[in-house]
């Protein structure tokens, strides 16, 4: 599914429980799928706002980032 996802040109058509869920679940099951993480970062951090994102969403976004050991500042700076 991962790799699946990489390929994706954008992830625009994920909503923010997507984007949430899908770390969340990948950091949990112990698999810390750099290119996904990478990826998903990337959107995450391009967005104009986080307006769309709910709280829990962002909470889990940032746990699944820090179990995984995955770092991506640009993230970071934009959900703190």
């Amino acid at each position: 599914v991962a790799n699946h996802i990489v390929e994706y040109n954008s992830l625009d058509r994920f909503k923010p429980q997507a984007c949430s869920n899908t770390v969340w679940a990948y950091a949990t099951a112990g698999v810390p799928h750099s290119k996904l993480f990478e990826k998903v970062a990337n959107h995450i951090a391009k967005s104009g706002s986080l307006d769309r994102f709910k709280p829990q969403e962002l909470s889990n976004i940032v746990w699944a980032y820090a179990t995984a050991d995955m770092h991506h500042p640009r993230l970071f700076e934009k959900v703190a």
